[in-house]
């Protein structure tokens, strides 16, 4: 089965260029607002989007995304909302892949087999669950590539030789190298360290490299670009969110375009990248 993300990632293969992606937290900074800056990436540069489920226990996150999943949950965002959220995008757009980024717990509150079936209807593409391991791929991986969903899983600077073939045996659609030992937005990566790596996965694997973690501007963006298939935003997005807001943590004016601008910006340091190189 062909998913969005594999005609979306053949696709930049033929333009010969790196994708971007960005994340950003669903119901962040509330829900109306959420839904407009889901809308209005694809027009900013975004080729595939990262929609983040709220929970309150977030490990592998720093404290600007923690922060987002807060604001998120206080304002009432639910995983149900969620995917409303998102069958509400695709009424709009068709074709931009959508992956939800979060951890296991709203998803087995949910309901496994409810929460893909719900997933697949409101044209989700795949999924990224950070606390659920290779093995226990039966408690979710295995069902969500049997109802037609990309599972992707993540690589790290110390997932080694004889760890990786364990990692990528289930993954599906890309691979997510994260760049830097850590959390979220934590720190710069060593970029030419990273080229290195997406090098190294790319002999285990056919599938995409897509490098997150630490990049925070179309420079970084430039950088990470030359060599990976895609480039990863997320808590720099969710920093502009923070920015736009009131003294009351409330959405103005100015909080949509802070995202976009910035989104703007980033993918025009992805889409400089090769011919940058060449």
């Amino acid at each position: 089965m062909t998913t969005r993300l594999d005609t979306r990632f053949a696709a930049l293969a033929r333009e010969g260029r790196a994708g971007f992606v960005t994340y950003v937290m669903a119901g962040d900074p509330d829900r109306e607002t959420a839904r407009a800056i889901l809308k209005a990436l694809p027009g900013a540069g975004a080729d595939v989007i990262e929609f983040g489920m709220p929970f309150t226990d977030p490990m592998a996150d720093g404290p600007s995304v923690q922060a987002a999943g807060l604001r998120s949950l206080h304002g009432g965002q639910t995983l149900k909302k969620t995917l409303e959220d998102i069958a509400d995008f695709r009424t709009g757009d068709r074709d931009t892949p959508i992956v939800l980024m979060g951890y296991y717990n709203p998803i087995y509150i949910y309901g496994v087999e409810k929460f893909l079936a719900d997933a697949k209807a409101a044209g989700i593409d795949g999924l990224i669950v950070v606390d659920l391991p290779p093995e226990e791929d039966a408690e979710l991986c295995l069902p969500a590539l049997k109802a037609g969903l990309n599972f992707i899983r993540l690589a790290t600077p110390t997932t080694d030789e004889k760890r990786l073939p364990t990692v990528l045996g289930n993954t599906s659609g890309f691979v997510y190298y994260v760049s830097i030992t850590g959390i979220t937005g934590a720190a710069t990566p060593d970029f030419g360290k990273t080229s290195e790596a997406v090098a190294r996965i790319k002999k285990h694997t056919a599938l995409p490299v897509a490098v997150g973690f630490g990049v925070k501007n179309a420079d970084h963006a430039r950088a990470v670009a030359r060599g990976a298939d895609a480039v990863v935003v997320g808590s720099a997005l969710v920093d502009a969110v923070k920015g736009s807001l009131d003294g009351e943590g409330r959405a103005t004016g100015r909080t949509v375009g802070a995202v976009t601008d910035l989104v703007a910006s980033l993918a025009a340091g992805v889409r400089g990248a090769r011919q940058a190189a060449e």
